[in-house]
């Protein structure tokens, strides 16, 4: 008796090659997802501390703080991507991912920098990112898909 050799893959074969990358893509996916959200939440915290850091030295040099969207250009000049005039004026993160606006805090001559998702992200987590006058962080998410706020700033 001769066997004859069937070339190809079992039904069984196939079907523990789709639970593999069934259980692996079921994994990975919503890490990867997590990583980007971080990657770009990351650009925005990096956005922020760099505004501050220009806040400080004009007030070194002035006396004084920007707290006014409409006087963004003076902060940073053409150094970064600015968008819009006057009091809609915001700094661009470079790839959009994030818009910038600053706010006088009342009575205290300081200044709040809040970092707004642009069109180009969506974070519901964490919402807008803010940077005070004080160096005191914050964001704006709440609810039941709002990360903690140490999170966010990871």
């Amino acid at each position: 008796m001769s066997k004859t050799h069937q070339n190809g893959f079992t039904l069984i074969e196939l079907m523990m090659a789709v639970a593999i990358i069934g259980i692996v893509a079921a994994i990975a996916i919503p890490n990867y997802m997590d990583y980007m959200d971080r990657s770009k939440r990351s650009i925005g915290m990096a956005l922020l501390q760099e505004l501050a850091a220009l806040q400080e030295r004009r007030y070194a040099q002035n006396g004084a703080y920007i707290t006014s969207n409409s006087d963004l250009d003076k902060l940073v000049g053409r150094s970064k991507n600015l968008e819009g005039s006057g009091a809609t004026q915001r700094v661009v993160s470079e790839n959009r991912y994030y818009q910038v606006s600053v706010s006088s805090v009342a009575d205290d001559g300081g200044y709040t920098l809040t970092a707004a998702p642009g069109p180009a992200f969506n974070d519901p987590a964490c919402g807008d990112l803010t940077l005070d006058a004080l160096g005191v962080k914050g964001r704006s998410a709440n609810g039941s898909d709002a990360m903690p706020l140490e999170q966010c700033w990871k």
